[in-house]
C-alpha cells in the first residue's frame, strides 16, 4: 500500500470508531493503528529514494554540461590553431574562439539554471506534498510522525536553499571555470 492509502485507512478508522458518550472522544484499536503507522514508516524510504535520484540526476546533468563545455573549448582551440596562418585569419580566429567560449559558458550556465529550476520544482512539490499530508492527516496523537515530516521538510528546504545558492552563484558567474586563455596577437 502507498503512504496515501495507509493514511486514508487511518482516516477511515477514526471516522468509523465508536464514540464515548459526553466526551467527544473515540475508541480505536491501538494495535491496528500502530500497524498502519509501521507500514507508513516502511513506505517513506521510497520518497527519500526519489529525492536521492533527483540529486543524482542533477549531478549527471551538470557533468554532461561541463563535458560539453570542455569539448567546445577544445574544438575552438583546434580551429584557432588551424586559422593562425595570416594576421587577418588570426584576428578572426581569436574573435571566433571568444564567441565560442562565451557561447559555451552561456550554454553551461543555462543548463545549470534549468537543472536548478527542475530540482527546485521537484523539491518544492515534494515539500508541498509532505506539508499537505501533515496538515490533513496528523494531529496531536501523531506527534512522532509529525516530527518526521518536519525533518523531511527541513531537509527539502535546505536542499532548495542549496540549489538557490548554486543558481545564484551560477547567475553571478562565481563558479564558472575558465579553460585556456585567449589567443594573443604577436
Amino acid at each position: 500500500m502507498t503512504v496515501l492509502e495507509l493514511l486514508e485507512e487511518i482516516e477511515d478508522i477514526v471516522d468509523t470508531a465508536p464514540g464515548l458518550p459526553l466526551t467527544g472522544k473515540i475508541m480505536i484499536d491501538s494495535n491496528e493503528l500502530l500497524e498502519i503507522v509501521r507500514e507508513i514508516r516502511l513506505s517513506l524510504p521510497d520518497d527519500v529514494q526519489q529525492a536521492k535520484w533527483v540529486k543524482e540526476e542533477k549531478e549527471r546533468i551538470l557533468t554532461e554540461a561541463k563535458a560539453e563545455y570542455e569539448k567546445i573549448i577544445v574544438e575552438a582551440n583546434k580551429q584557432a590553431e588551424y586559422l593562425v596562418n595570416t594576421h587577418d585569419i588570426t584576428l578572426r580566429a581569436q574573435k571566433l574562439a571568444e564567441e565560442i567560449r562565451i557561447e559555451a559558458e552561456d550554454y553551461c550556465k543555462l543548463l545549470k539554471m534549468r537543472t536548478y529550476d527542475y530540482v527546485d520544482k521537484l523539491l518544492y512539490d515534494m515539500q508541498a506534498k509532505m506539508d499537505d499530508l501533515n496538515m490533513k492527516y496528523f494531529g496531536e496523537m501523531f506527534s512522532n510522525l509529525e516530527k518526521t515530516f518536519e525533518g523531511i521538510g527541513g531537509v527539502l528546504q535546505n536542499n532548495r536553499d542549496e540549489i538557490k545558492e548554486m543558481a545564484y552563484r551560477t547567475q553571478n558567474d562565481e563558479d564558472l571555470m575558465v579553460v585556456g586563455s585567449p589567443v594573443t596577437e604577436e
